[in-house]
């Protein structure tokens, strides 16, 4: 079915005239648009609303005529006539006429802009990376949206995200650091982590991607107390703090001792005293600690 405009023949000079120009809206994505035409005098005469990019006549007076069940008009009895547009799409964007069938076509323009909320491009944009430790590295976060996002990267755990702009700076702490990429100048252990890139501009929801960065390095084994001394018959703990990446193999052994992270002696005696060696090892390399145990006098004054 096909509708056209009737032209009604003028019958004398008060005419129908708009009142004001049509205001343009903007909307973001899913929400209603509304742009209301205000006619005086308009008589006999009938308001219709089309379409300016591909001329689709969408209401004629109060009755709709597209086929699209998310557009509707309303009148409010007097002089203006607003064409409603629900559930808006970005296809949506563009230019509006309100026509008035006089015997020369009276009309105007309403533009409706359609913002639409961020949306990551997972091909462009980084997936987890693991580098060794001294390589430079950088993650790459990229967003589509209207209006265009602005992206902001935040480590997970809250903490500062270290970064240095040349070999020879130091490092510096950011909260947050904004734009599409996230430069690591010789990147060090204490970079590595769970990084956010959130991609924001406006339209609600903010989008984001977790996007974590593993810092390989050979094992560092560090000895809290290299020599311990105990009374014979007392507990003891040993203990090594070791940093590895990829994680590690650590052992704690004395003959035949094969315990991990700690090793911990009952009853304290002569047959324990020697020296103890705490050894990590990964794909990169290996490294050992000595912990030196040795009895401990109680001597009793009389």
């Amino acid at each position: 079915m096909q509708y056209s405009f009737l032209v009604e023949k003028s019958g004398g000079s008060n005419e129908p005239e708009f009142v004001e120009d049509i205001k343009n809206v903007t909307v973001a994505s899913g929400r209603e648009a509304v742009i209301s035409c205000v006619v005086s005098n308009l008589g006999k005469y009938k308001v219709g609303w089309i379409r300016a990019e591909d001329q689709t006549i969408l209401t004629l007076d109060s009755k709709v005529v597209t086929h699209n069940s998310r557009v509707s008009v309303t009148h409010d009895g007097v002089q203006t006539w607003n064409l409603h547009l629900r559930q808006v799409k970005e296809s949506d964007k563009g230019c509006y006429m309100c026509q008035i069938n006089t015997a020369i076509m009276k009309k105007q323009l309403g533009c409706i802009d359609v913002h639409v909320s961020p949306t990551i491009i997972d091909e462009e944009t980084s997936a987890d990376v693991t580098a060794r430790e001294g390589d430079n590295v950088t993650l790459v976060c990229r967003a589509t949206g209207r209006p265009p996002p602005k992206i902001i990267w935040k480590r997970e755990d809250g903490a500062k995200i270290l970064v240095r702009r040349g070999l020879r700076e130091a490092f510096k702490g950011y909260d947050n650091i904004t734009g599409e990429t996230l430069h690591f100048v010789r990147v060090d252990r204490k970079m590595q982590g769970a990084h956010f890139c959130l991609a924001s501009n406006g339209v609600p929801p903010t989008k984001s991607k977790r996007i974590v960065l593993d810092v390989n390095f050979p094992p560092v084994i560090k000895v809290p107390s290299q020599l311990l001394g105990a009374p014979f018959g007392s507990d003891l703990v040993l203990r090594c703090e070791i940093e590895a990446m990829p994680k590690y193999i650590i052992q704690e052994r004395r003959n035949s001792y094969k315990v991990e992270m700690s090793l911990t002696i009952r009853s304290f005696a002569k047959k324990d005293v020697g020296i103890y060696y705490c050894v990590a090892t990964n794909s990169l390399g290996k490294a050992e600690g000595t912990i030196r145990l040795h009895d401990k006098e109680i001597k009793v004054h009389i």
